[in-house]
Parts: C-alpha cells; structure tokens; sequence
C-alpha cells in the first residue's frame, strides 16, 4: 500500500539518515514531502519549509529526523495535521509532543524508520 509521509528534517546530504529514508521510501512505492525550511528540493522532490505546509488530511505518516528542540515547537502543527502516525527515529524522541499525540489519539513509534521498511514493519 502507498502511503503519503513527510520526513521532518529530510536533508540532502545522501550519508545522512533522513536522505536514506527519503530514498528508500521511494523506493517501497511511497509518495514522500521532504520537510526543511533550507532547501527548495531534495532528492527531486519539492521539499516545504514547514509542517504547517504540509497539506492537511493528506499525510498518513511523519518521520521525524529533528533534535527534540526543534520538534518542542511542532507538536501544535503535527495535532492539526492529524496524520495517522508518528515515527521518532533515534535521537528524535521527544516524550512531550509523544504524549500530546498520544492523547490525540496518533500512533507514536520510537523507531527506525530505515530498519522499519527494511523489515517489512513499515
């Protein structure tokens, strides 16, 4: 099944996790918005700056690849957006917006997403 996921601090440096997600997502067949606010485009797909670019309603799942400093101030965002999950890749958690997703009713994974898709698990 295809599904639409942004990856939060998707960065087009091709060693650096978040890029090998964006490119293994593609390639299980996902449709797949790089977040970050200092690139116009990565790995050929327009990237946006914001979550609150990203479309509402539309996304079934985030990845999140940002230090939880970064991801304190997107909690409010990610609850609008609604998206049916969120993944918190290693270094990502953030127990704070967790548990504010939680209690909107969002799947939360502390997990890899890489290890995820390679497992089937995705």
């Amino acid at each position: 099944m295809s599904l639409c996921v942004a990856v939060i601090g998707a960065s087009p440096n091709p060693e650096r996790y978040s890029n090998q997600a964006v490119r293994l997502l593609r390639e299980h067949g996902h449709a797949v918005i790089p977040v970050n606010p200092g690139h116009a485009d990565i790995e050929g797909l327009p990237a946006v700056g914001r979550v609150q670019e990203l479309p509402a309603g539309s996304v079934d799942t985030v990845t999140m690849y940002v230090a939880p400093v970064v991801s304190d101030g997107m909690a409010g965002a990610l609850l609008d957006l609604a998206p049916r999950r969120v993944i918190f890749n290693p270094g990502a958690e953030n127990p704070d917006v967790s548990g504010a997703l939680r209690a909107a009713g969002i799947e939360v994974l502390d997990a890899c997403t890489l290890v995820l898709l390679r497992t089937g698990q995705f």
